[in-house]
């Protein structure tokens, strides 16, 4: 099963914050999904950062479409809301809708992930850390 990669994984690898060595042996492994939301929240930074190579090697990642069912947000928003989840923003329910659709289990250091995937069909790649 692949792996869709949080833009929170990413930054913290990419700024050495943390040790990510799931994450080096997914990309080893060519186990990594990503879409276009993570390429809008990471390839900006990355600009700045003028890190040209790491963007050309960005690219070359399997990149699922992103169709979003605007209706099924808002299903999983209210069952967020119900269970006591605040605060989940759009962008966040979108990956997690991605996930779900493409029976990929997502990698993030995001907490909430975590307490969405307790209501939600939305599979969790441990981090062994």
């Amino acid at each position: 099963m692949s792996v869709l990669v949080d833009t929170s994984v990413w930054v913290a690898y990419l700024r050495g914050i943390s040790d990510l060595p799931e994450l080096e042996l997914l990309i080893d492994e060519n186990l990594i999904a990503t879409n276009d939301l993570v390429m809008a929240e990471l390839i900006p930074y990355l600009h700045v950062r003028k890190q040209q190579r790491l963007i050309s090697l960005m690219s070359e990642i399997n990149r699922l479409p992103l169709t979003i069912d605007w209706a099924d947000i808002i299903q999983m928003q209210t069952t967020c809301l119900r269970q006591g989840i605040n605060a989940i923003g759009i962008p966040d329910l979108i990956m997690a809708q991605h996930a779900i659709r493409n029976h990929l289990r997502l990698f993030t250091l995001d907490k909430h992930f975590i307490l969405m995937s307790k209501h939600l069909p939305l599979a969790i790649y441990e981090n062994k850390k």
